[in-house]
């Protein structure tokens, strides 16, 4: 059975009938003040505990003294009591409060250790990403297009065949859809491909826009190909279009020295190739002189001194009637590059496929 408190008896139960006595009653209870409860360094639930034990409302010890000394204590003790309460309760408020300041101190200490800043410590690198060398090259295709009044404009990777061919002049049975054969997707309603070039945006822009029209294309377009070094299921092109009154294959030629000098650099030359596509006509292959060799031949150029670019050529008027432009009124060019064969041309990339296989190591050399 635990030992009674002397706060939880009477001054009369502890035969304490004399100022002495309650003096020295008070004197031991003082004592576990710091003997006990507030000795030496204490955290704060200990604080707690103890601000409940001394000055709790209902079980504290200056309550209980209250309740079992001061208020039944005989006339003759009452001032001795209550005045040895007062310095006992101000002792104990000041111990709390010294305790108190104390435990905050520490844990304010605390925190600021722990968020401290070391300045002696290296600092953490942050590495930077850079754009992939596709985007790289897209984008200055984009700005020199741009820069010379073009706009740039995006559309769906999946297309019906309307778009994909035969607003382009390309027919069911036409046998250009053997170079350009794609992938179908299985289910859909209309037949849907993987476009194959980014020509559909031009029927789509010239059906919502009147004339004139100045657009480049950018995006990924798809073609079943089998993988080597030049070829890939997948790959990037950029085509343009332009459409006006009065454009001629002049102003096509001047655009797309225009376009090589400012790719490929000012000392490069150009040179046009007959050829053949459905949607132009007539319709050019457009060279460019070895800007690795200057022309005199070299491993890049085949020691022919030139490189083929890309295809273009004059809009053949039958794409007008599938957009109901006027063929009389208006002319217009078109072109479609590979972004993927410029990029390998002009950084001496020799194979595609590391354009894909995110190959840190070769990343790093086009930051």
């Amino acid at each position: 059975m635990s030992q009674k408190s002397p706060a939880d008896q009477t001054l009369a139960e502890l035969n304490v009938t004399t100022a002495d006595g309650v003096v020295s009653l008070f004197s031991e209870i003082g004592s576990q003040l710091t003997t006990h409860y507030l000795r030496g360094n204490i955290d704060e639930s200990a604080w707690k505990a103890a601000r409940d034990h001394w000055i709790g409302r209902k079980s504290g010890i200056l309550s209980k003294i209250t309740d079992n000394w001061l208020k039944p204590a005989p006339p003759e003790l009452k001032p001795i009591v209550g005045q040895e309460l007062n310095r006992l309760r101000a002792r104990v408020e000041s111990e709390l409060e010294e305790k108190r300041v104390a435990i905050e101190a520490s844990a304010e200490t605390a925190a600021q250790e722990r968020e401290r800043i070391d300045l002696s410590l290296p600092g953490i690198e942050r590495p930077i990403g850079t754009r992939h060398l596709i985007r790289q090259t897209s984008e200055e295709l984009q700005r020199i297009f741009l820069s010379i009044g073009f706009s740039v404009v995006q559309g769906p990777e999946i297309e019906t065949p309307y778009y994909n061919f035969e607003a382009l002049n390309i027919p069911e049975h036409h046998p250009a859809r053997d170079n350009m054969d794609t992938f179908y997707i299985e289910g859909a309603e209309n037949h849907d491909v993987l476009r194959t070039h980014t020509s559909p945006m031009q029927i789509r822009t010239m059906e919502k826009q009147a004339p004139p029209v100045r657009i480049v294309v950018p995006g990924k377009v798809y073609r079943r190909d089998n993988p080597d070094a030049t070829h890939g299921y997948m790959f990037h092109q950029i085509e343009g279009l332009a459409v006006d009154t009065d454009i001629t294959f002049c102003d096509f030629k001047g655009t797309v020295e225009y376009f090589v000098r400012a790719f490929l650099g000012p000392q490069v030359k150009t040179r046009l190739r007959p050829s053949y596509f459905p949607f132009t006509e007539p319709s050019a292959e457009v060279d460019a002189s070895c800007h690795v060799c200057g022309g005199s031949g070299c491993r890049i150029c085949k020691q022919s001194g030139w490189i083929e670019l890309f295809g273009a050529g004059m809009v053949n008027p039958a794409v007008y009637g599938f957009v109901n432009y006027d063929p009389e009124r208006l002319s217009g060019f078109a072109f479609g590059m590979g972004i993927d064969r410029l990029a390998m041309m002009k950084y001496g990339v020799s194979e595609l496929p590391v354009l894909f296989q995110n190959d840190v190591r070769f990343l790093r050399q086009f930051p």
